[in-house]
């Protein structure tokens, strides 16, 4: 198991989610033993680090978009004849592209 210090990509996170759905249904079908516990207790050890790293995740997703918006937000204060002028100019160019595509 990955330690929370390093990087998680969203498809290592949905491995070790679908590699604990699948220990729990095998866990599940097999009769109860003196072993169970230790197997929830590990299950559920699990599934609290996946949802901290999700968690983890999504705050550093979040942070990103604030910090994105703020800094389009800045730019288009400092230049907004400039800013017009793009705004227009891709508005016209994908007017052009849906334009063409319906006929």
């Amino acid at each position: 198991m990955k330690n929370n210090t390093e990087s998680t990509t969203p498809s290592d996170l949905l491995n070790d989610l679908k590699n604990l759905v699948t220990e729990a249904e095998k866990m599940m079908g097999e009769s109860i033993t003196e072993h169970t516990a230790d197997a929830v207790d590990t299950l559920r050890s699990r599934f609290e680090s996946a949802h901290a790293r999700l968690a983890e995740m999504g705050a550093n997703v979040k942070k990103q978009v604030v910090d994105g918006a703020r800094c389009t937000d800045q730019t288009i204060r400092a230049n907004p004849y400039q800013s017009l002028a793009i705004a227009a100019g891709v508005g016209v160019l994908v007017g052009v592209l849906i334009g063409r595509r319906n006929r």
